[in-house]
């Protein structure tokens, strides 16, 4: 069978296969519907919105206790608005800010830094921290967490 075009998508865990052939030549569909083995993919989009304890916005596309998965860490996109500081948390676990967009500063204990786009921020377990936007846009970042995020392991402050 000639075929024109293969398309390739992958929703919901589901990977679809479409073939046809050219139009001239009468189409021709064959579907094969076959979960990934390996691949876990998660759009953000598809992630619920949430206000977190300190007051950021989140996404979290990556976490154990979400989805069948043999993580020991969570992942978490998070928002925090032109001119708006979180609260002041300390964590049991370490934790990794890299920052996507934005400006910003960093308090963790006693350091402040400025911070911004591509920066790597490593947060040690039981320190006391907040970041604050000091841009006139977004300040966009990751957040991974481990062991994985839980409330009980979290003290807003």
């Amino acid at each position: 069978m000639p075929c024109a075009n293969i398309f390739y998508f992958i929703s919901a865990s589901i990977a679809q296969w479409i073939e046809y052939s050219p139009p001239k030549a009468g189409m021709q569909v064959r579907l094969l519907l076959e979960a990934p083995k390996n691949m876990f993919i998660k759009k953000l989009d598809a992630c619920p919105e949430f206000i977190a304890g300190d007051g950021t916005i989140l996404k979290e596309p990556l976490h154990p206790a979400k989805a069948d998965l043999k993580l020991n860490y969570s992942l978490a996109f998070a928002v925090l608005r032109p001119g708006k500081i979180s609260q002041s948390h300390k964590l049991k676990s370490s934790e990794v800010y890299y920052i996507l967009a934005g400006e910003g500063k960093m308090h963790i204990n006693d350091e402040t830094n400025q911070v911004g786009i591509n920066d790597t921020i490593y947060i040690p377990p039981h320190a006391t921290q907040y970041i604050e936007n000091t841009g006139a846009e977004d300040l966009k970042f990751l957040c991974i967490v481990d062991p994985a995020w839980k409330i009980e392991d979290e003290e807003v402050l």
